[in-house]
C-alpha cells in the first residue's frame, strides 16, 4: 500500500496526466477509481479538509447534475452539497491527490507536486 492516493478518472485527460507525472516521479499509488468505488461521506469530508477548501470549490459545475438540482443556490449548505457528492460522484473534482493530511486537486497536474 502506498503513501499516496489518488482518485482517478482513467476517461479524464487530467486525471492521466497526474498520474503519469506520479509515476514519472516514482511514486505508484493507490488508485481509487471513484466513479466506480465513490468516497463515504466521511471519507470526502476528509479529503475536503486536507484539501483546506470551501466545499463548493469540489464541485464540477458543468455536470448535468449540478444544474439538474440546483446546486449553484446559494442557500445549500455544505451538508447539502456533500449529499448531492456522495449521490452523484462525478460531480467532484478529478483527479485529487492525498498524501498525509494534505490533498490537491491535479488542476493543473503540477499542482500535485506541493504535497510530494
Amino acid at each position: 500500500m502506498s503513501d499516496v492516493t489518488i482518485y482517478h478518472n482513467p476517461r479524464c485527460s487530467k486525471s492521466r496526466q497526474t498520474l503519469q507525472l506520479l509515476e514519472e516521479q516514482g511514486i505508484n499509488p493507490d488508485i481509487v477509481l471513484y466513479l466506480e468505488t465513490p468516497p463515504d461521506r466521511d471519507t470526502l469530508k476528509a479529503i475536503i479538509s486536507k484539501l483546506g477548501i470551501p466545499i463548493r470549490e469540489l464541485l464540477r459545475t458543468g455536470e448535468q447534475e449540478y444544474k439538474d438540482n440546483t446546486l449553484k443556490n446559494p442557500a445549500l449548505d455544505d451538508e447539502a452539497l456533500l449529499d448531492a457528492m456522495v449521490r452523484w460522484p462525478k460531480l467532484i473534482q478529478r483527479p485529487i491527490v492525498v498524501k498525509g493530511n494534505n490533498a490537491r486537486i491535479g488542476r493543473p497536474p503540477e499542482a500535485v507536486l506541493e504535497i510530494l
